[in-house]
């Protein structure tokens, strides 16, 4: 197969460049509302984006040897062609579409994500804070190579739409004209997902495409102001802690779980799930004083 550029980092210049100027906007034009930025929390993200580089190469080794072992198996090839490149950037967002769903609704998924959303800003730097536990994504893209995509391929796909969603993480930009709002994920949609109010919550789960969200019921347009962050949001800048928070909140709750039942919900269950309590034991009616026997006369 051609040779396909790793466009994450051939884009690592302009994404210095547009962040430099989504900073001197600010300073220029200040907006009272906007979330802006915050040194500590800027460098959080962006020592988390670093980290994600680090650990995501590691994840690759393991991730790459099943998605070749697959393709091995597979009889079927789809050829990189100019016209079947398009077919799997489709193909590859609508997987996406499924695998943040799933990343927002099951807790051991989410506490992988939950680090993407640990910023109470919004802005370009947002988008470079990832998790270093990414091992969670690839069983999502197995459909892509089991029909014949190279694992290449795949990777190229998974790069693009990374790309395609640096811009969407800013308050600069409104909404756009409607027909690439239809279609489009845009900075409006994206900052409903980033929003921790209820009627936000588990919404626009779209990387490249909002169709997806507008087909399958996750669609929520922009209205109120959103609030960014967790609906429980953690007070550090420890990239470290960052990233495993989440993991520790369900190790404690596993100590704490009373059956396997419990234990099972902590997991695969949404992040907020809670068992349900004990059921009080029932109260036995006090027994009437018996009567005293009638007496002879």
């Amino acid at each position: 197969m051609p040779h396909l550029p790793d466009v994450v980092l051939w884009s690592v210049p302009a994404f210095a460049v547009l962040t430099a100027i989504e900073v001197v906007s600010y300073r220029i034009h200040p907006d009272e509302e906007a979330e802006g930025y915050e040194a500590k929390d800027a460098a959080t993200s962006i020592g988390m984006g670093v980290g994600s580089v680090v650990f995501d190469a590691l994840w690759k080794i393991p991730i790459v040897a099943i998605y070749s072992a697959i393709y091995a198996l597979t009889p079927l090839r789809v050829p990189v062609l100019w016209w079947t490149l398009p077919l799997m950037l489709l193909a590859q967002d609508f997987f996406y579409y499924w695998s943040h769903r799933g990343h927002h609704v099951v807790r051991i998924l989410w506490a992988c994500h939950v680090v993407h959303h640990s910023s109470r800003k919004f802005n370009l730097t947002t988008a470079l804070r990832q998790p270093w536990t990414t091992w969670t994504v690839w069983p999502f893209y197995v459909p892509m190579v089991a029909v014949g995509v190279h694992p290449a391929a795949v990777a190229f796909c998974s790069g693009v739409n990374l790309v395609y969603q640096f811009w969407v993480h800013t308050e600069r930009i409104g909404k756009l004209p409607r027909p690439f709002e239809y279609v489009l994920n845009t900075p409006s949609h994206h900052r409903v997902h980033h929003a921790s109010q209820g009627g936000y919550l588990d919404r626009n789960f779209g990387g490249i495409l909002i169709v997806w969200d507008r087909l399958f019921g996750s669609f929520v347009a922009e209205a109120e102001r959103p609030v960014y962050g967790l609906t429980k949001n953690i007070s550090t800048y420890n990239p470290l802690r960052v990233a495993t928070h989440e993991y520790a909140a369900i190790a404690r709750d596993l100590r704490a779980a009373r059956g396997w039942r419990e234990r099972a919900g902590r997991i695969f269950r949404g992040p907020g799930w809670q068992p349900r309590p004990p059921a009080a034991p029932a109260l036995r009616p006090r027994a009437e004083k018996a009567a005293a026997p009638e007496s002879v006369g």
